[in-house]
């Protein structure tokens, strides 16, 4: 196999050229191979669009939410009613589509964060999710994002400068950071459709034109224990566990290999992928049906639940402590009041959800209510936690990373009690008054 390095630069699927690879593919970061784990697996969801929290986690108890809302609210629990919000407590259910998620709410291993978001008051969706990814609302002074600065904070002197890896066809701007990150094909393209033999030509081509020590061919011979991570796995004969069905759409499938590789015990250390679609100004329900259960969020949320469901299936013990913390997260929420395409436009506040062997099982959060006086700009559920109080907590309590400061820079995170710690986690290595931000409504 004779490679250029142009050839070679396409087939490692670098950021700079690659663009045509599956947007789909999640992001990874490994640890340095035969170190230790500091502490779980880190899964990100990005809900990319704005997710309208108040679908996902009903507040039945709030008149307002349905007043409001007169064609496209989820009807309160009502046993045996399959088409009414899911009871997790006396205030809130899950929307009725996330069922799988309710199985983990019995497992006592999910929670919710409700009223979350970002202190900026962006509408855009560039802005607030650029925002969202670095860790720094309002502010786009830093160029890197708050997971690269993690990396880069628990990084060993003996760390190799190549540890997030991109397999996708761009870089998460949240693991964007002082430690190198290049965007890397699937994992069935590392193994060259499962011929050993062109997987070590190719490697043998690669070694032989990247050995001149500048900035690229260090990432290149980096790029090399990647592939040794990766050709651990066998992704052509990948069966699931327990059960678990990933559905065969492009998150499912992300999230299938994100499974994959924690089942390989190849060091990984966080992992994000996408789900698109939640922008849903039109539609939320198709009001011809007068059902709620027949609308956009319904199908989205169904969505989003049965992968999470299927990863938590497939993963079994692997998510005890310690073990694994899914964390989901999308740049704003949804208006309040619906509007006149059965839709809802850009808000504020949303809300997050957490799974993981060390959550803490509830509804978290400072409640604003819904009256026109406790909404935000007289229209938004108000953002009363900061979505970088929950991060923090999880990069502390479960990742064992200390340096908080680093990672979000100019906020001291609160900690909600989203999650136990990890026997012997350690303290922040700064500490700084919290001060309540302005613009809560």
């Amino acid at each position: 196999m004779t490679l250029t390095r142009r050839q070679a630069l396409a087939r490692l699927g670098h950021a700079a050229a690659g663009g045509l690879l599956p947007s789909w593919m999640p992001r990874m970061a490994f640890r340095k191979a035969g170190t230790p784990p500091r502490g779980d697996v880190l899964i990100c969801i990005f809900q990319r669009g704005a997710m309208d929290g108040l679908s996902a986690v009903v507040p039945y108890a709030e008149p307002r939410y349905f007043e409001t809302r007169p064609t496209i609210a989820f009807k309160a629990p009502k046993a045996g009613d399959a088409k009414t919000a899911i009871k997790l407590d006396d205030r809130f259910g899950l929307n009725p589509a996330m069922t799988g998620l309710k199985r983990i709410w019995d497992d006592g291993r999910l929670a919710a964060v409700h009223a979350v978001g970002s202190p900026d008051t962006s509408r855009s969706h560039f802005d607030a999710m650029d925002y969202m990814e670095r860790g720094t609302p309002g502010r786009k002074s830093l160029d890197t994002g708050w997971l690269g600065r993690h990396i880069a904070a628990t990084a060993r002197a003996s760390d190799s400068p190549f540890r997030a890896i991109g397999m996708g066809s761009m870089l998460q701007a949240s693991l964007r950071g002082p430690i190198p990150a290049a965007s890397l094909q699937s994992i069935a393209d590392f193994h060259l459709k499962g011929s050993a033999d062109d997987l070590a030509a190719f490697r043998q081509s690669l070694q032989a034109l990247y050995t001149g020590g500048d900035w690229f061919d260090d990432t290149a011979q980096a790029t090399f224990e990647a592939l040794d991570l990766l050709e651990r796995t066998n992704p052509r004969q990948y069966q699931p566990e327990n059960g678990a069905v990933y559905p065969q759409t492009n998150f499912g499938l992300g999230m299938m290999q994100i499974a994959q590789l924690i089942k390989a015990d190849v060091g990984l250390e966080v992992a994000c992928v996408d789900m698109g679609g939640w922008d849903t100004h039109a539609n939320q329900v198709w009001v011809n049906y007068g059902d709620p259960t027949r609308g956009m969020m319904f199908n989205l949320l169904g969505k989003l639940s049965e992968a999470i469901t299927a990863l938590y299936l497939d993963l079994g013990r692997r998510w005890e402590d310690p073990g694994i913390t899914l964390v989901t997260m999308s740049e704003f929420g949804r208006r309040v009041a619906q509007n006149a395409a059965h839709g809802t436009d850009h808000g504020h506040g949303s809300c997050m959800f957490i799974v993981g062997g060390a959550v803490v099982q509830g509804v978290h959060g400072d409640w604003p209510g819904l009256a026109p006086d406790q909404l935000a700009a007289g229209e938004d559920l108000a953002v009363t936690t900061d979505y970088r109080d929950i991060l923090g907590e999880i990069l502390l309590r479960r990742l064992g990373n200390p340096h908080l400061d680093q990672v979000f820079p100019d906020h001291a995170p609160r900690f909600r009690g989203v999650v136990d710690p990890l026997p012997g986690a350690p303290m922040p290595m700064r500490r700084q008054a919290w001060l309540p931000f302005a613009g809560r409504g």
